[in-house]
């Protein structure tokens, strides 16, 4: 095939870029190149490149001719940035989503949304099921969520070939280093502390993040217009988390350190993956090796993450 990758110099982005290239597919990536996107992230990797705004219809129109399918990874996704202003998540990915929209009814080719578990809002209790209700809690997961609905009022109105995934917290290398496990693992590996929110008894599930690419690439090829499919992981305390990596770096616990906890932070998050698991996908990696992995990697590319941190914190 050859594919449109919105946000393909992105953290997941780039890794489902790599993935496609490696099995022969053509790719074009369309991105903004915003502070999380990164050209160095697909170097040496063949594909085209499009710089510019996915929100914006001809470059869509541009990037998204002659391609067989479109994969939308863009997106604005750190929830505490959604908190201080939400105008570039609406922006992105509410209205980035629908010109996305209008290229796919038109040109009649496959489209998969990449969503988050965070459309669910808190669970106390069991797992997310793809037909439950969505009760998000953050302006980012509102707006991925009025993405999601968007996909699938097009496909209940104009019949589009279209399929969503929801994903757990993804990890891996090339995150950038303001999401929970890289800037943890980096802040050990400086000596930093690790800025726990509450009192780290929030529960999450984290995938790999080349599993998570795995369930996209199978959703693409094989997934069912009009069916959403949950992505899960390995739930684990934000506190466990948090000593993992202290573990994989050789690192103090005295580093763990409690903050004030941020407005309307969901408890617990979980997935029912039965769905994508019939297809064939179950996660490859465990937690435990998925982190080694990645403790590794950021240990060997301080060249990639330091400049990162520096200029967050000149700003």
């Amino acid at each position: 095939m050859r594919v449109l990758v919105t946000g393909g110099c992105g953290f997941i982005g780039s890794h489902f870029v790599k993935r496609l290239v490696s099995a022969g597919d053509a790719v074009v990536v369309l991105d903004l190149l915003t502070y999380a996107g990164n050209p160095v992230n697909l170097a040496g990797v063949p594909h085209d490149f499009v710089h510019g705004d996915v929100a914006d219809a001809e470059t869509v129109r541009a990037a998204a001719e002659g391609c067989d399918a479109v994969v939308n990874f863009a997106a604005e996704t750190h929830v505490d940035r959604s908190i201080l202003g939400g105008g570039e998540f609406v922006h992105t990915n509410v209205a980035g989503t629908q010109v996305l929209l209008e290229w796919v009814r038109r040109a009649g080719v496959r489209f998969v949304q990449v969503s988050t578990d965070e459309v669910y809002g808190d669970v106390p209790q069991g797992a997310s099921s793809e037909s439950d209700p969505l009760r998000p809690s953050s302006p980012y997961a509102a707006s991925k969520a009025s993405a999601d609905l968007l996909v699938l009022a097009y496909l209940r109105t104009f019949g589009i070939d279209a399929s969503i995934t929801r994903g757990s917290n993804a990890y891996g290398p090339f995150q950038y280093p303001e999401k929970l496990v890289p800037l943890f693992i980096t802040n050990a590996l400086e000596g930093r502390p690790l800025p726990v929110y509450g009192d780290g008894r929030q529960r999450r599930t984290w995938a790999y993040v080349e599993d998570q690419c795995a369930a996209i690439n199978l959703v693409l090829r094989n997934g069912r217009a009009g069916e959403i499919y949950n992505v899960g992981g390995d739930e684990r305390e934000n506190l466990e988390l948090s000593r993992l990596i202290l573990d994989l770096t050789g690192s103090s616990p005295d580093l763990v350190e409690h903050v004030e906890d941020r407005p309307g932070h969901d408890r617990r998050y979980r997935v029912d993956s039965s769905r994508i698991e019939s297809l064939g996908w179950s996660p490859a990696a465990s937690l435990e090796e998925g982190l080694d992995r990645t403790v590794d990697w950021y240990r060997e590319r301080r060249d990639w993450w330091a400049p990162l941190k520096a200029g967050e914190a000149a700003a």
